[in-house]
């Protein structure tokens, strides 16, 4: 959980330091996201003053289910 937690307040002065998401590209939203450590990526946008945490990957289930999740919420 420390590791979550540092890895969200670093996102406060470095926003873009995530990669843009390729599993989410095409979206009308650019997602991006960081890898926390081998268990967990932070998925995330930038709104304008804002940064949106909008999930937390667990690294080890399908992708595809955890992309259409966000798909659907667009």
């Amino acid at each position: 959980m420390n590791e979550i937690k540092h890895t969200a307040k670093l996102l406060k002065d470095y926003p873009n330091l995530g990669i843009v998401e390729p599993l989410l590209e095409g979206t009308p939203v650019l997602y991006r996201s960081i890898v926390v450590n081998q268990l967990n990526k932070i998925v995330y946008f930038i709104n304008e003053q804002t940064i949106e945490i909008v999930a937390l990957w667990d690294t080890r289930s399908e992708p595809e289910a955890q992309t259409e999740k966000l798909k659907r919420e667009n």
